[in-house]
């Protein structure tokens, strides 16, 4: 194995997020159980499992909506179990879910300018007259190519199709700089004429960003993850590759179950 290649080996090992025996408990509940979950760096991760199972649950633990009963969180090897929200997002753990509250009177161009700006550090104050910063600018117009929406960068977000206030979720997501970037469901609720484009968009995201995808559409979940996690009853069933949990019995006993269908199994 070459310099190159080993390094390139080390550095898909290495890992970015963890959960060490996570559980949460509402009461006489038990939503999440002894979780343990591994993300590593470049991954393409997919949270699978029926309704009901804890996976919004998990994601909220993970992004600190929620508080931990007990267990751990890990981030690039540094615990965040304690951390605030918004101190996790400064530490490179973004959730598409956290943000989609769109400024619905601001422009595409407008919002991503304004994010980038407070990235970095430069108050909220300078991306109202956009050419005084041409580098918030340049970085905002490669996030509206990167996520299709230069055709709608001066509309208002209130009058975009939803499809492409999607899209404009995840580039204010990746405007963030992510390391770890969580997408929660991203085509929920998208019509079927507008889902391609976003599929392509989630598909192409940059290699260097870990994904966890939560999602229920199986199609997706099968084209786009190298790794599948199952969560049945807030506790994780199996992990494996897409053909392995396609064809583990145990997931397909689950979900018919619950009156759903895995396809590709």
């Amino acid at each position: 194995m070459s310099n190159a290649q080993l390094s390139t080996s080390l550095a898909q090992n290495r890992l970015v997020l963890e959960t060490k025996d996570l559980m949460k408990k509402f009461g006489g509940i038990t939503a999440t159980d002894h979780v343990n979950l591994k993300l590593h760096q470049g991954a393409r991760h997919a949270l699978i499992g029926p309704n009901g199972a804890g996976k919004t649950t998990l994601i909220n633990l993970m992004t600190g909506v929620l508080p931990a009963t007990s267990g751990q969180i890990f981030l690039e090897g540094q615990e965040i179990s304690q951390l605030a929200p918004h101190l996790r997002v400064q530490q490179g753990l973004v959730r598409t879910f956290q943000i989609n509250q769109l400024f619905d009177s601001m422009t595409p161009l407008e919002t991503l300018a304004m994010v980038i700006s407070q990235q970095k550090g430069l108050g909220g104050k300078l991306w109202r007259p956009l050419g005084y910063q041409a580098d918030v600018v340049n970085r905002a117009e490669e996030l509206l190519e990167l996520f299709h929406l230069q055709g709608v960068h001066d509309q208002v977000t209130s009058q975009m199709p939803y499809g492409k206030r999607r899209l404009l979720e995840m580039g204010i997501a990746l405007a963030c700089e992510p390391r770890v970037l969580l997408l929660d469901e991203p085509v929920a609720g998208v019509p079927a004429g507008e889902r391609e484009e976003l599929l392509h968009t989630v598909a192409s995201l940059p290699k260097d960003v870990s994904v966890l995808l939560i999602e229920h559409d199986m199609d997706l979940v099968f084209d786009f993850a190298q790794t599948i996690t199952v969560l049945v009853n807030g506790a994780v069933l199996t992990e494996g590759t897409p053909h392995e949990i396609a064809n583990d019995s145990r997931v397909k006993a689950v979900y018919l179950g619950h009156g759903e269908e895995l396809h590709h199994v």
